[in-house]
């Protein structure tokens, strides 16, 4: 019986951990009227998380580590080539100039941190 109850908590623990770090994605959206945005790396998100912006315009994302964990150290763009460290307790310009239209991730190297960047026309 007890062991019945540990299996059952831990299955339920596993589902926990799926659904923050895949699942579970609260949209904030920023679009880029200035070209640039603020974004904050802390807590295992990315904030915010979801970005607009137009085709063929160059994008300035400035990334601010708070996280110290190893998995918040790069950000990849998945999709346009881009790929930056993040130092922590520090800004972090990175530029982005997407030539064609869609929805693009980025994402830490282990893709725990998850944003989307939607190019429109």
């Amino acid at each position: 019986m007890i062991g019945l109850l540990v299996n059952t908590i831990g299955l339920a623990l596993m589902a926990l951990v799926v659904w923050w770090f895949w699942l579970w994605r609260p949209r904030r959206l920023a679009r880029a009227a200035d070209g640039a945005i603020d974004i904050k790396v802390a807590n295992g998100v990315y904030d915010p998380d979801y970005i607009e912006t137009q085709r063929g315009k160059t994008l300035e994302l400035r990334f601010f580590r708070e996280d110290p964990s190893p998995c918040a150290q790069q950000v990849e763009f998945h999709g346009l080539d881009v790929s930056e460290t993040l130092p922590v307790g520090k800004t972090k310009t990175v530029r982005v100039t997407p030539m064609q239209s869609g929805l693009f991730r980025f994402t830490c190297q282990m893709q725990m941190y998850q944003g989307r960047l939607r190019v429109v026309d």
